[in-house]
């Protein structure tokens, strides 16, 4: 089975390659932010790490964390960051990695793994190719504000990860520039993907 790695920084398109990715037939798309979201749903041992360490005022009325508030803390502080990681990267690796046997023994011909700290994170080391996303700074920041984010929250987000196109390139089987329209980048994804199951 194929195993291919998805990142890259926020707004260039990762989601949107992965989501190209798992349209074709036999291929499972595994979503770290997802299984993200799972582990710091309402209740678990994770969720409650997050409030000791951040703030009780980031529960909701309704019991589920306000992750916006959660980000504006921690794209403007590293250290914040670096703690929140801490608590949820473990068991997000192990879910990914439960994931991709499930898909293994379901017979996908190739399974996808989306994330945005893969290389960080370790998970790179367990796929076969990783495919770096990239895109024009100018694109990235019209991409986060026409989605929603206002514009000063999408500058902060850009900044936290600095140079990580740069520091993921040497990792990185293949660098896909999402800048162009997107006819011509799924045409690219389509392409690329033929050739690395061909190969597998």
């Amino acid at each position: 089975m194929l195993k291919i790695g998805v990142t890259g920084p926020i707004g260039c398109g990762k989601s949107t390659v992965a989501r190209w990715l798992g349209e074709r037939s036999g291929v499972r798309v595994i979503d770290a932010d997802h299984e993200a979201r799972l582990v710091l749903a309402p209740g678990t041992a994770e969720v409650e790490a997050v409030y000791t360490r951040f703030g009780g005022a980031l529960r909701r009325p309704n019991g589920e964390l306000d992750r916006a508030a959660l980000g504006r803390i921690v794209f403007a502080d590293a250290q914040a960051l670096r703690d929140l990681e801490a608590i949820v990267h473990p068991v997000v690796r192990t879910r990914i990695l439960d994931a991709i046997e499930r898909a293994r023994d379901a017979g996908a011909r190739a399974v996808v793994i989306e994330a945005i700290k893969l290389v960080e994170g370790g998970l790179a080391e367990q796929c076969d190719e990783v495919w770096l996303i990239a895109c024009d700074p100018v694109v990235q920041l019209e991409r986060l504000v026409g989605r929603g984010d206002p514009s000063d929250d999408a500058a902060a987000r850009i900044e936290a990860q600095g140079a990580l196109v740069e520091r993921l390139r040497s990792a990185a089987t293949r660098v896909i520039d999402t800048s162009r329209d997107r006819s011509t980048t799924r045409a690219e994804v389509d392409r690329l993907l033929d050739e690395a199951l061909s190969r597998a």
